[in-house]
């Protein structure tokens, strides 16, 4: 079904105290298309915060914006305040590279190097010039225990991660992401090709990755976002409609286009 007329009306947005991440009055566009207008929230750290709404409503290029990943896009012209701590996450004096150390991600598709999974989780830490066996050995350990993946790979660390399973390889790119100690993990869609069963896996992992790390995730389910979210914030053709406390946004949302669309009104 077709989506009602938008009320001309400010987003309902949630007051974060003390957050890690804040998006004042973001604007991006892909050329001449306006993708995303005037976002406005602020993410507190080790939480789960989602992002919901239907395909193209502007929520994967939101998380984007949050590591610089954009600009690996042609044509993308950014406005507004990108802030994590202290740091303006658009100046152009931002080491990108470190800034994805401390800000990483995880993919739709799980994206695993074609090298063992011992050499695919300890890439970042290579690629810092940290070639000490020891250290390598023990953030391996770390990351994939970190992971839930160490039980089902500790004795074959030196095979391709090829050889792993769907769920498997998304919790190798999990324990990738940690092993260079990340402040937070964005997730675009994690579970989207995999099963039930290893859907169930990687979110107990989300659950347990959000008491050391902030974790801010895109979602297509909506029951996925209920379960493991502790805040969830709803777009709609690039826009902010809402963003409260889960519990709240599904059972009691302020807005009556968040109604419509948890209820399957339209999207």
């Amino acid at each position: 079904m077709s989506a009602p007329a938008q009320a001309l009306q400010k987003p309902h947005v949630i007051d974060i105290k003390n957050p890690i991440l804040t998006i004042e009055n973001l604007n991006l566009w892909y050329g001449n298309t306006h993708a995303l207008k005037n976002i406005s929230l602020s993410i507190p750290p080790q939480k789960v915060t989602a992002f919901i709404g239907p395909s193209g409503c502007g929520k994967s290029t939101l998380l984007r914006c949050l590591n610089r990943m954009n600009d690996l896009v042609d044509d993308v012209r950014i406005e507004g305040n990108l802030r994590f701590d202290s740091l303006d996450i658009n100046s152009p004096t931002v080491d990108v590279i470190g800034l994805r150390r401390r800000i990483g991600m995880v993919f739709q598709k799980s994206n695993p190097f074609p090298k063992s999974i011992y050499e695919n989780v300890v890439y970042g830490l290579r690629i810092a010039g940290i070639n000490d066996r020891n250290e390598l050995d023990a953030t391996a350990e770390r990351s994939l225990r970190g992971a839930a993946l160490w039980d089902e790979v500790k004795d074959r660390l030196y095979e391709s991660a090829l050889t792993l399973s769907g769920g498997q390889t998304q919790r190798l790119c999990i324990a990738r992401a940690i092993a260079v100690n990340p402040e937070i993990i964005l997730m675009d869609e994690p579970c989207s090709a995999l099963d039930p069963i290893a859907t169930a896996r990687v979110e107990d992992l989300i659950t347990e990755l959000k008491e050391r790390y902030t974790v801010v995730i895109v979602t297509h389910n909506m029951q996925q976002a209920a379960r493991i979210s502790d805040y969830t914030a709803f777009l709609y053709l690039g826009e902010l409609i809402e963003y409260d406390e889960t519990e709240k946004i599904f059972t009691r949302p302020s807005r009556q286009q968040t109604q419509d669309y948890i209820t399957g009104r339209f999207g």
